[in-house]
């Protein structure tokens, strides 16, 4: 599925809730459903700075396209982690580098959360940016 196929399924499922609280509880059970991260990637390392709750990213190619894995300790936080997760994995670098994630302002993500978990979430994307930058330029590209 590209990166936008994903963004317009997951418009589409946040679409069909009507208030934010209902959002909230479905972020929670999306955070259920992000896969285990190592226990050897939950290290300083790979923290990312910037959000308030631990959050832990790591990416790897596999391929011609990144995987990545997160982990937060707030379920929130940790669902926002698996959207994100959801539409950058199993993309190309360059892919990755030349969308815009416009699915965050169509769900009102970005408008809905606190200032410390917006910080996060812009730390999050900068920081898969960053990958997709790396494995962009490894790639010769």
């Amino acid at each position: 599925m590209t990166l936008n196929e994903q963004q317009d399924e997951i418009i589409e499922e946040f679409s069909v809730f009507d208030d934010w609280m209902d959002k909230y509880n479905y972020l929670i059970e999306l955070s259920k459903d992000l896969p285990e991260i190592d226990p050897k990637y939950k290290t300083q390392q790979y923290l990312i700075e910037g959000c308030q709750s631990k959050v832990w990213l790591f990416a790897e190619m596999d391929g011609d396209t990144i995987k990545f894995y997160a982990d937060s300790d707030a379920i929130i936080t940790k669902g926002i982690a698996a959207l994100l997760v959801r539409v950058l994995s199993n993309q190309k670098p360059a892919d990755i580098l030349n969308n815009e994630l416009y699915f965050l302002d169509k769900i009102g993500l970005q408008q809905n959360l606190s200032p410390t978990r917006s910080n996060g979430l812009l730390a999050m994307v900068k920081q898969m940016k960053l990958y997709a930058i790396a494995y962009n330029a490894k790639m010769g590209n």
